[in-house]
């Protein structure tokens, strides 16, 4: 006798695990954390605006709710996730609905970190990782969380201050958390767990890794790298460059060129195979090659220069070129060199992301442009400021990245956050 199932029922069974699988996935176009899917700052997204008219691409909406700070944004399907604060007592998640940017909901995750930081920025700093069904979130005072997407209930919640000993720099926690397999790594910084991981399920721990001398977290976040076949965790601390092994936690090395003369190690390294390259605010930028010793990964220093782009807004490689910003220019120079192709002063200095052929850059000074990533020459597509950008304190600037998302793009300032389409 057959027992199977009917079709109708087989069929309905297969679909409802299809309609799940789908409700969880990230799509190839989101945008699912810090500097994109791949931590490089890279959309894979085509078939967008190559040139914008004089008043910018169309302004889909704009809302003035989001929360102070300077945090990025993150997109996965039809929501936007994102951090604010309200005060210094209040730092919280929010989840908003990518249509219209109306809110799903909010989840309080602590206080701001540092309130009393000289220059005063305080705020939000880091951008949420989302995986399937979860979100992961450092708050500026170390807070770190695991949230349902769906609601915004807590799974689990941690302090890097009060269970790590962290020790973050000046302007507190910035870093997005990286999610690696079964694991959520991220830099309390100090000599209890400089570097930390645990399961992202549950939140136990997973390893620690205690750097010799200790070191304060910086405002990077971490990225993996390979060399000889070997892959490992590579982080800018304040004291410089160090590569952890992802296993164990096991301290492999330490490049200790890159320590900013303002304390301000902010950029997020970018990593292409076997080299890194590293900046540091006031001391310059460069690239290091790694390779597998006898016992243990070596570091070799390929150049280092001042003028090169040590800008908040990271730099970006594509193809053998690299593409940046300084305080006062927009530079392109060749990756494998440091050789500059050519330095325009552009929009000064600006965040960046890329997709398409084209640099999306958000400028300190709120401007947004879109620039041709062409080694031959600075060439310019369109230039707009966004309307009704916030009034802000004296020093403070637009800091947040722009991203590039299905079809658009996401402009953050402060309270504000604009939606324009692209595609």
């Amino acid at each position: 006798m057959n027992h199977s199932p009917p079709l109708s029922s087989a069929l309905g069974s297969c679909l409802v695990f299809i309609l799940g699988c789908l409700s969880g996935r990230v799509c190839a176009d989101d945008w699912p954390q810090w500097r994109g899917p791949n931590r490089d700052g890279i959309s894979r997204e085509t078939g967008l605006l190559q040139a914008w008219p004089s008043e910018g691409p169309k302004l889909l909406w704009q809302i003035r709710d989001v929360g102070g700070g300077f945090s990025t944004p993150s997109v996965v399907g039809e929501r936007i996730y994102v951090l604010g604060n309200e005060g210094t007592e209040n730092e919280f998640v929010k989840a908003l609905q990518v249509k219209d940017g109306k809110e799903v909901w909010s989840r309080r995750i602590g206080k701001v970190g540092n309130p009393d930081q000289k220059p005063p920025y305080p705020g939000t700093r880091s951008t949420p990782t989302v995986e399937r069904d979860a979100l992961y979130a450092l708050g500026s005072d170390g807070d770190l969380v695991c949230l349902e997407t769906a609601t915004g209930k807590v799974r689990w919640h941690k302090s890097l201050r009060e269970e790590f000993g962290g020790k973050p720099g000046t302007w507190a926690y910035s870093e997005s958390p990286l999610i690696d397999g079964d694991a959520v790594v991220c830099t309390p910084g100090g000599r209890q767990a400089t570097v930390l991981a645990l399961n992202k399920k549950t939140g136990e721990v997973l390893w620690t890794c205690a750097l010799p001398e200790g070191d304060d977290a910086a405002y990077a976040s971490v990225v993996v790298a390979e060399a000889g076949g070997t892959r490992h965790y590579v982080q800018l601390l304040q004291k410089g460059l160090v590569g952890i092994a992802p296993e164990t936690g096991k301290f492999l090395w330490r490049y200790d060129k890159p320590v900013s003369r303002f304390d301000a190690n902010i950029p997020t390294p970018v990593v292409a195979g076997s080299h890194v390259y590293v900046a540091s605010a006031g001391t310059g930028g460069g690239l290091v090659k790694l390779k597998k010793g006898n016992d243990a990964i070596e570091h070799e220093p390929i150049y280092f220069e001042s003028k090169l782009p040590t800008a908040i807004g990271g730099s970006i490689k594509i193809g053998d070129h690299l593409y940046g910003t300084t305080g006062q220019s927009m530079l392109c120079l060749e990756f494998a060199t440091g050789d500059i192709k050519w330095e325009e002063r552009a929009l000064g200095a600006a965040s960046l992301c890329y997709a398409d052929g084209r640099l999306y850059l958000h400028s300190e000074n709120g401007e947004v442009g879109l620039i041709e990533a062409n080694p031959e020459g600075y060439r310019e597509h369109g230039r707009f400021t966004p309307p009704e950008s916030p009034e802000r304190g004296r020093g403070v600037k637009a800091w947040a990245y722009p991203v590039v998302a299905n079809g658009r793009l996401y402009i953050r300032d402060l309270g504000s956050l604009w939606c324009y389409a692209v595609k």
